[in-house]
């Protein structure tokens, strides 16, 4: 089983900024791309960032110049550096990883972080 654990959201004031973490565990033969999405009250869930296995990134435009997501193969970790956040970045962030491992080569994804963006 594999299995994705978020951390590091929060409350922050307006131009704060806030770092998530997502790691990866289980019987993992390899890890693809990962990314970060987020959903809002009442919208529909979009694309954040993502970034491959040898680390091309994409950014959603809302976003590139204040986010930054990286990851470490090592530990089967993706993070997203979020500076100069906005109160429109307010959402529950969810990662994902496409993996292989023992018993399927599929796409999961983390149980979200809240991130409230407010003075």
């Amino acid at each position: 089983q594999v299995q994705l654990v978020e951390s590091g959201g929060g409350l922050v004031q307006p131009g704060g900024s806030l770092r998530l973490s997502c790691a990866a565990s289980g019987f993992i033969f390899s890890i693809n791309a990962m990314g970060w999405y987020r959903q809002a009250p009442g919208k529909q869930r979009e694309l954040v960032a993502a970034i491959t296995s040898g680390g091309s990134t994409n950014y959603a435009d809302s976003v590139k110049g204040r986010f930054i997501i990286s990851r470490d193969n090592a530990k089967n970790t993706v993070y997203l550096q979020m500076n100069s956040l906005k109160p429109e970045d307010t959402a529950v962030y969810y990662c994902n990883a496409d993996i292989t491992s023992t018993l399927s080569a599929r796409r999961w994804w983390g149980q979200g972080t809240q991130v409230t963006v407010s003075s």
